[in-house]
């Protein structure tokens, strides 16, 4: 199922051309409200939309704190359906985690849940709703949680860029419903009609030759995986999921972001003044278009600067001891054209019919949904080698709570820390970690229709 097509270029089709300044996001405050409010998603002469929000903004109130404070939150329930907050990629306590159902009740209408954890690592973080993820998200319960480093980088300025896509429709101005359509929870997941950045489809910034910049690129869409690459700037990546690079790695092509993954680039302006710059997003029916414009107006500095400094590490990112490491594998299965025979739901199997009925689409490891047991029972420290096979025809970003992971390379060697991978068809993946967090922890595809429609199973750390 796909809505009446609301592209970039449309859009802008007639409209001048000017420079939109950044919306300021909301201070931080010790509530946190999801509430519903009128936004201004599309153009001006496109009706609002009723979003549902934290604090009436989309996207919520940055919320923003030191490495090694700790965040305390109490969240509102002003919506007249259950809700909960998931603190996306922070080694949190599990208590804290925000899922329904498995680490916390859903928060009634009405009602009030505080959250107060430790925050262990510098970086770029979310925060979302974790009861029905795949509605909630869609409909606008996301924010950007930053943490910062004891010494920032040497930057002239720090953006958050918060990536999003929407569903709507052009006449109304509403979301395109049902937003559970079982035509997009087989498919690739429910993708948006537009895009944009920070709530705006035409954001843009200002910037002056050889500035040098901190962007903190964070993939808050329901299934979009973005396709990326810079105009008229140069740039390094120097941090994953929140985890710093051993050393900053310079970019040479496409950046691909998928849902829930998360980038921080330091980059330098290199445009002249009156020459195109900006975030650049591919779109099959336009090719490249603009995400994020920059107009620059005069220059920082005569000349370029040396390529930028490691940032400093987060604590206990030591590489796994994978001698000995306990061995699991994970088949993903179902989906359209995949033909997925059955699986196990709510104790019975079931065939793909009935399967579909309950609207059970995918499978993990033979098991559609979150299961009573665990997929696997874990000791406190022990290492694990965790072997994800994608039986299916769409890719997967598949994210863990509570721990980072490391894929291992063909070649042995292991990749850098994440909280959330990109599985493609039929190519092996495989990801180690060292299970030191317990508690009940999610694994689920972050193509949150996939999620509620099977793709979701939990580990316990003793």
């Amino acid at each position: 199922m796909t809505g009446p097509t609301i592209t970039r270029r449309a859009l802008c089709a007639g409209l001048a051309a000017a420079a939109v300044a950044r919306p300021a996001f909301a201070s931080p405050a010790s509530e946190l409200t999801a509430r519903k409010a009128s936004v201004q998603i599309a153009p001006e002469g496109y009706p609002a939309t009723e979003v549902w929000s934290y604090d009436g903004t989309i996207p919520g109130s940055l919320i923003r704190a030191r490495q090694g404070a700790r965040l305390q939150r109490r969240l509102v329930n002003a919506l007249d359906v259950p809700t909960s907050v998931h603190w996306h990629g922070i080694r949190i306590d599990n208590a804290m985690d925000g899922v329904a159902g498995l680490t916390q009740d859903p928060v009634a209408p009405g009602a009030v849940f505080d959250y107060d954890f430790a925050l262990p690592d510098a970086g770029t973080y979310w925060y979302h709703a974790h009861t029905n993820s795949m509605e909630q998200v869609a409909r606008g319960l996301s924010g950007p949680l930053i943490v910062d480093e004891p010494e920032a980088p040497d930057v002239d300025r720090d953006e958050i860029l918060m990536l999003d896509d929407w569903l709507l429709d052009p006449e109304t101005g509403g979301f395109i419903e049902p937003i559970g359509h079982p035509m997009m929870m087989s498919h690739g997941g429910r993708t948006g009609n537009l895009v944009g950045v920070n709530g705006r489809y035409d954001f843009a910034l200002t910037s002056r030759r050889h500035d040098r910049l901190r962007l903190r690129l964070i993939n808050a869409a329901n299934a979009r995986i973005f396709v990326l690459r810079l105009q008229g700037m140069v740039g390094w990546t120097v941090a994953l999921d929140g985890m710093p690079l051993d050393t900053p790695e310079a970019l040479a092509g496409e950046i691909i972001l998928a849902p829930a993954q998360r980038i921080d680039l330091i980059v330098d302006v290199i445009a002249e003044e009156g020459e195109p710059a900006g975030l650049l997003m591919q779109q099959d029916d336009d090719g490249w278009v603009a995400l994020a414009d920059m107009t620059i107006s005069g220059s920082s500095a005569r000349a370029a600067r040396p390529a930028p400094k490691a940032l400093p590490p987060n604590p206990r990112t030591d590489l796994p001891e994978l001698a000995g490491a306990r061995q699991l594998e994970m088949a993903m299965e179902g989906g359209a054209m995949a033909g997925m025979e059955s699986a196990v739901f709510e104790g019975q199997r079931l065939g793909l019919r009935e399967l579909a009925s309950r609207g059970q689409f995918w499978a993990l490891a033979g098991q559609a949904g979150r299961s009573d047991t665990p997929f696997a029972s874990l000791s406190r420290g022990e290492t694990v080698r965790l072997r994800l096979t994608n039986e299916t025809v769409f890719p997967h970003a598949m994210h863990l709570h509570g721990m980072h992971f490391r894929e291992i390379r063909a070649d042995g060697s292991l990749g850098p820390l994440r909280d959330t991978i990109l599985s493609l068809p039929q190519v092996p993946l495989e990801i180690a970690f060292a299970s030191d967090n317990p508690g009940k922890w999610l694994f689920h595809c972050h193509m949150l229709a996939h999620a509620a429609s099977g793709m979701t199973t939990w580990i316990e750390v003793a």
